[in-house]
């Protein structure tokens, strides 16, 4: 990340708050899940995991995100971020949207607090829209990777603005169909064209770099691309309009697109320098492991098998499970660690790089936080889905208390970055300087 120098990268102030909020949501968010154990045992559509679920989707998984990009984004697309007001503007009507909306699903109030948050939301991702795409017109050199994240914002505004849809009609009904018709439509929209979309552009890029591997072929990426939207497209059209039996066909697009990105991640992976894995990138892997889960049961939960209802009900939970707390969640729990510490590390010592003797980014955060945080992660995420799958309540608050404990490990590891004071430096001799 050598390449991402203080005359691109936006200031502290536009990037750290994203970090410190979206940690404190992963801590509301798991103290809601310890409280949730019993609404696992119900249809999805229940009030307390629509609360979940938005707060992981939006306050935590979102919120980081969009942090991380606004940082990003100049190494990704070479060239400055086009508008910090935007960028803070956005985080204010994310971060209001994203309390407004737990609070009316928590507490059921489906009025007008729903639609100020809806609304907000929209507005947050309409600003997000602009940065991206004004962003992406300034970079030197048109990429696959432009065309990963250009769209997974589209896709962003597209999701949102069929929940705004979503939550005027809980009032003023004027949809067709039934709720649940659209609020499968919302998610996948969101899950395939919003977060994967947006990782596989980001980390094509960034999972090389860390590793020091040199992979130039982008082939497998560019039909990766364009499986994921081909499937996405062919699904809403589906949906919306005929409702056929193909939903597993357009599943395994999607699959393959995935597949072809892992593919390029282990081409590249070939090529790499750099062998040992620090606990960042083995926490990577694991969510790139994850990853395959939710794969398995996106074309299970689409080919109407001829389940018991209450078996199929916990598959549901547990697809969703699988990406938000899964999959997304163990991929910034690793990356986090990858990109933070480096922010901090740039803004506060990169004037003195050459001059003083500075600490590493790895030295400014906690790796026996870290280490007992992946424990506690994966130890929660195992024990919540079995827990989901036997419809043990018990098990499920296990699992929530794993999560709870992850998510206070990781807390106190982000705040003890974002609060890191300057130390002392000790200036190098003459004869040291050149090793700087």
């Amino acid at each position: 990340m050598s390449t991402a120098t203080t005359s691109n990268s936006p200031g502290k102030w536009v990037v750290l708050p994203h970090y410190a909020f979206a940690s404190l949501a992963f801590v509301a968010l798991s103290v809601l899940l310890l409280f949730s154990t019993d609404a696992f045992s119900g249809h999805y559509f229940h009030p307390k995991l629509l609360t979940l679920t938005h707060v992981a989707a939006l306050g935590w998984a979102t919120m980081l995100i969009f942090g991380a990009l606004y940082q990003l984004l100049p190494v990704v697309l070479d060239c400055k971020l086009y508008s910090e007001k935007l960028a803070v503007a956005a985080f204010a009507f994310l971060g209001v949207g994203s309390i407004l909306l737990a609070w009316s699903f928590w507490n059921f109030e489906l009025g007008w607090v729903l639609h100020v948050a809806a609304c907000s939301l929209v507005i947050a991702f309409i600003l997000f829209n602009i940065n991206v795409a004004q962003t992406a017109r300034k970079a030197p050199k048109w990429t696959v990777e432009s065309d990963f994240i250009v769209t997974s914002a589209i896709w962003l505004l597209v999701t949102g603005l069929v929940g705004l849809l979503m939550a005027v009609n809980f009032t003023t009904p004027f949809l067709p169909v039934e709720h649940t018709h659209y609020l499968k439509l919302h998610a996948h929209i969101g899950m395939a064209g919003w977060f994967l979309l947006l990782i596989i552009g980001v980390g094509s890029k960034l999972i090389p770099m860390f590793l020091l591997a040199h992979h130039e072929d982008t082939k497998k990426l560019s039909w990766s691309y364009n499986l994921i939207n081909a499937g996405l497209v062919l699904f809403i059209i589906d949906h919306l309009l005929f409702q056929t039996a193909l939903l597993p066909v357009y599943a395994a697009l999607v699959i393959g697109g995935v597949a072809l990105f892992l593919l390029y991640l282990r081409d590249a992976a070939r090529t790499r320098q750099r062998q040992d894995l620090d606990l960042g990138m083995r926490q990577t892997f694991v969510a790139l492991a994850l990853l395959l889960l939710p794969l398995l049961l996106v074309l299970v939960v689409s080919s109407r098998l001829a389940l018991p209802q209450a078996l199929l009900s916990s598959i549901y939970l547990v697809y969703g499970i699988s990406v938000f707390l899964g999959f997304i969640s163990a991929l910034i729990l690793g990356q986090t660690f990858k990109t933070l510490p480096f922010i901090v590390w740039m803004h506060a010592y990169e004037d003195y790089v050459g001059r003083f003797k500075t600490p590493l980014p790895k030295d400014i955060y906690s790796h026996a936080l870290l280490r007992w945080q992946n424990i506690s992660y994966l130890l929660g995420f195992i024990l919540l889905v079995v827990g989901v799958l036997l419809r043990s309540e018990q098990v499920i608050l296990a699992g929530a208390i794993g999560f709870t404990l992850t998510s206070l490990l990781y807390t106190a590891n982000v705040f003890h970055m974002l609060l890191h004071k300057v130390q002392e430096l000790k200036p190098f001799t003459y004869g040291n300087t050149k090793h700087a």
